[in-house]
């Protein structure tokens, strides 16, 4: 179909557009900016007046709890819940029940979302057997089968020759390793930042340690190796410091956080609200400052939603036994514009962080950006109007979130997936 969007704000990061132009598709594709090409006649015309036209979101990080987990959220709801989110490719974590370890698996997940023709989904590998940390995955065989890159998630690997091992074979390779920083022991059992509100609450703590003790052991195996290393989601300064001390050193390696690290601390655990338990945990005040601070000056490549969902049953027990996550595809949009207004952030900065700085560590082409030629994958917003965010609204399974009951800036009207309008 030929689709014309009209009289609205392009805003293009990767390309650095920013201005009131038509987007002109066909074929699933972008075949013009700005002018019509010769022989274009829109079958179709949206009318973007007011509103922010940009490349579909890419995340990071969003499971979809598929296969083995169809009790807490199925494929397709997740995916509605992408397309309402105006999020368009995202990456899925490999722990899933079967682990994502085997070809067949990813092949099977990958035939699955495409068949719903919704977001494109990437998934990301398993670095070892079951998550297990003691044997290595057959990762060429794996990326074969569809895997962008390779990760234990939140099961550190015990054995740190191991990692190295897994680390060498990937950078052969040239094969992308995303590790989120964990020690094993430090903080074992915790489920809140160790700091004055887990005192308080008699909580067991998790400490700053346990994040950049497991950093510093997986940047020096990095410099051992030069493989393309990503750290996913950090939560703390001293984090964001040891990465900025590694890059000082010559050390090419990229990072992300969490949209809700970015306006949440462990003061938002009131009275022992279990919507506000997540790995890693919220931390203090300042570490969150930091962490808005190092997302505006780029020291922070990237905003995923780290999307858990997790059913009411597995939340409404007491804080520490109950099951951490936090729903996150159709707030990451929303809690991206509030982090730029509050902090008077452009809205193309913004908009770069979730869509070509993202596609560029996921090492996706096709998506993240509105250049002639490149996928006709499209979101259209309002960033000025705000909605309070309902467990009715919500299309995911999962309603856990602390943010119901909020007003959210930026308000998605439609999603294009190739073309396709899959939303509004």
């Amino acid at each position: 179909m030929k689709i014309q969007i009209a009289n609205g704000r392009v805003i293009d990061p990767a390309n650095q557009i920013d201005a009131q132009q038509d987007v002109f598709i066909e074929g699933g594709k972008i075949v013009a900016l700005g002018c019509a090409p010769d022989g274009f006649a829109a079958e179709k015309i949206i009318d973007a007046k007011g509103l922010i036209v940009a490349p579909g979101l890419v995340d990071l990080s969003a499971r979809l709890r598929e296969p083995g987990f169809e009790y807490r959220a199925t494929l397709e709801s997740e995916m509605q819940a992408a397309m309402a989110g105006g999020i368009t490719s995202l990456a899925c974590p490999p722990d899933t029940d079967p682990v994502l370890d085997e070809p067949g698996l990813v092949e099977m997940l990958c035939f699955r979302a495409k068949k719903l023709h919704c977001a494109h989904v990437y998934p990301v590998g398993a670095l070892t057997n079951k998550l297990e940390g003691k044997r290595i995955t057959e990762m060429a065989e794996l990326v074969e089968a569809g895997c962008v890159a390779f990760s234990q998630v939140n099961t550190p690997v015990v054995d740190t020759n191991v990692l190295l091992r897994a680390m060498q074979y990937a950078a052969t390779f040239g094969f992308r390793v995303w590790l989120q920083p964990i020690d094993p022991y430090l903080g074992k059992g915790g489920v809140a930042h160790d700091g004055e509100v887990a005192s308080r609450m008699g909580l067991t703590g998790i400490p700053v340690e346990a994040e950049t003790v497991a950093l510093e052991t997986y940047l020096t195996l990095a410099r051992m190796t030069g493989v393309k290393l990503h750290i996913t989601r950090i939560s703390s300064a001293a984090a964001l410091n040891a990465i900025e001390r590694a890059r000082a050193g010559g050390l090419d390696v990229t990072c992300d956080v969490a949209a809700h690290h970015l306006h949440l601390s462990d003061m938002d655990i009131g009275f022992f609200n279990p919507q506000c338990y997540v790995v890693p945990p919220l931390r203090s005040q300042r570490d969150r400052s930091a962490l808005r601070a190092g997302l505006a000056s780029g020291k922070i490549n990237a905003v995923c939603s780290d999307h858990t969902p997790v059913d009411d049953d597995g939340k409404q027990m007491p804080f520490a036994e109950a099951e951490p996550g936090m729903t996150g595809l159709e707030t990451l949009l929303p809690l991206v514009i509030k982090w730029a207004q509050e902090d008077k952030v452009s809205l193309p900065d913004a908009l770069a962080r979730v869509t070509a700085s993202a596609a560029s560590i996921m090492g996706i082409t096709k998506g993240g950006h509105l250049g002639v030629g490149a996928r006709a994958d499209v979101v259209i917003f309002d960033a000025e109007a705000e909605q309070v965010l309902t467990r009715e609204a919500l299309k995911s399974q999962g309603k856990n979130t602390p943010f119901l009951g909020m007003p959210l800036p930026g308000v998605v009207k439609h999603t294009l997936v190739e073309g396709r309008v899959m939303f509004g």
